[in-house]
């Protein structure tokens, strides 16, 4: 592997800006999950490790609330991920600013769309655990954005 290519110093910057995104919008899921909107469980990670107190709810009522959750988090970890994208990953100027804007939300939301809709299944007809089913939600949304991010939106 040659660490002088461009696209693996690129992917590399990507994973760290998305890393630094990904932390937002688990920290603003949890937060949200577990305070506005329930939907954490007993034997959920966060909640093992913080020992938060939380609300026993059934598991129609926790996959709406993680899907709320979700969608929260959504809006303001996008536009971490929007400003570390545009200030070290990709070159912006493809579309006017706006236009920019508006495309990265309309992407990342089609991403975290299927993925909450995933996790909402994972937890209403599977019973999964609500780390579990957030960690396939972030998964199908990290492998969509890239390459449209990469392809359709920014230069490259």
């Amino acid at each position: 592997m040659n660490i002088d290519n461009p696209a693996i110093i690129q992917f590399i910057k990507y994973a760290l800006a998305g890393g630094l995104a990904t932390l937002a919008h688990i920290t603003i899921f949890h937060l949200f999950a577990w305070k506005i909107f329930p939907a954490l469980q007993e034997k959920d990670h966060a909640v093992r490790f913080f020992k938060l107190t939380i609300r026993k709810i059934n598991d129609t009522t926790r996959a709406r609330n993680s899907m709320i959750s979700n969608f929260s988090a959504f809006l303001i970890a996008n536009m971490v991920a929007y400003i570390t994208n545009i200030l070290f990953v990709f070159q912006g100027g493809k579309y006017h600013f706006v236009i920019e804007i508006l495309l990265f939300y309309a992407v990342s939301g089609i991403s975290t769309f299927l993925g909450t809709m995933l996790m909402g299944v994972l937890i209403k007809r599977v019973g999964l655990l609500t780390t579990y089913a957030f960690t396939a939600n972030i998964f199908t949304a990290v492998m969509i954005n890239y390459a449209m991010r990469k392809f359709f939106i920014f230069n490259g």
